[in-house]
């Protein structure tokens, strides 16, 4: 897709006709950085690919290249550090779905790996996945391993885990200050460090970092919000995972807090939130294109918060 073309279609076609040109080569890469399943040990890359393939929306390395795009680098030259993102994202699925953890049988629309590697195996695959995913960013410099380091760690995703978890033993004691601060770091972080990589990564300026932190975090809270929804008000066929099992193992939710009509509009106030913050992360970047880049942003925060899966 040339920026020409996309300059041309409605601002509500953007991320998908963005997602169109990039999703087959995130596809690539990803399938680049795996080991061949034949490769020794075959079970457990067996297992890596499994989690991996066929993939989710893949939402984080996209992320990743949108803020290569809008920040006025290059995405082609971020599309290997983008792929850490998923990398990360699908290692924490494979853990999260141990019996241990949340003790899942389905993840998008397949058995989870430990049901169908056994425990063991799909405990070191989500380990060899975080660790490839190092090698992976690197490609990207310093500051981008040390974004997807923190978003990755207890200061982020791993100690947004431990938060939620630690909920399940409080029914209904959780505050909305707690709820709010486990999700930006369970679902938030990973999603605000793709705008950071894909900066780092596609050579953006470095102005439009700031602001693609704001939009980011307010993406990943409404991203996390809506997940909140579907668990209630969608199948595990729709979902491709089960469905209502946050209210079954009791955990801190924003529907279970505040109720579904009120989830709702916190999630479009969010999505409101992130797209103000569009052009301002377009007068930072500067150059040329400035409406396809910002009809991009607000399309992506809009299609989030619609979104039905």
């Amino acid at each position: 897709m040339t920026k020409a073309n996309a300059a041309q279609l409605p601002r509500a076609d953007r991320f998908t006709a963005f997602t169109t040109a990039w999703a087959p080569r995130i596809e690539s890469a990803l399938d680049a950085l795996l080991p061949r399943e034949d490769e020794a040990p075959a079970e457990l890359h067996r297992a890596m690919r499994h989690a991996m393939f066929p993939g989710g929306k893949r939402l984080r390395p996209l992320c990743a290249l949108v803020a290569a795009e809008v920040s006025g680098g290059d995405p082609a030259r971020a599309l290997v550090a983008a792929s850490s993102l998923e990398l990360v994202h699908t290692y924490s699925l494979v853990h999260d779905d141990l019996p241990c953890m949340d003790d899942d049988a389905l993840r998008r629309g397949r058995p989870t790996c430990h049901v169908a590697f056994g425990e063991a195996t799909a405990l070191l695959a989500g380990d060899a996945l975080l660790t490839l995913a190092f090698g992976a960013v690197a490609s990207a410099g310093p500051d981008a391993v040390s974004s997807l380091a923190l978003a990755a760690g207890s200061r982020g995703m791993v100690g947004g885990q431990v938060g939620d978890l630690a909920a399940e033993d409080r029914p209904g004691a959780v505050t909305l200050d707690e709820l709010q601060w486990i999700h930006d770091r369970k679902t938030g972080a990973l999603i605000t460090a793709s705008f950071e990589v894909g900066l780092f990564a596609g050579g953006g300026r470095r102005e439009a970092l700031e602001p693609l932190r704001r939009y980011g975090r307010a993406l990943g809270r409404a991203f996390q919000v809506v997940d909140d929804i579907l668990d209630v008000t969608s199948t595990a066929a729709e979902l491709g995972k089960a469905a209502q099992k946050d209210a079954a193992r009791g955990k801190a939710t924003y529907p279970g807090l505040l109720g579904l009509v009120e989830s709702r509009r916190i999630a479009e106030a969010l999505a409101t939130e992130a797209v103000a913050l569009a052009p301002v992360i377009c007068a930072a970047a500067g150059g040329a294109g400035v409406d396809s880049r910002r009809g991009l942003l607000e399309d992506l925060a809009q299609r989030c918060v619609a979104r039905k899966t």
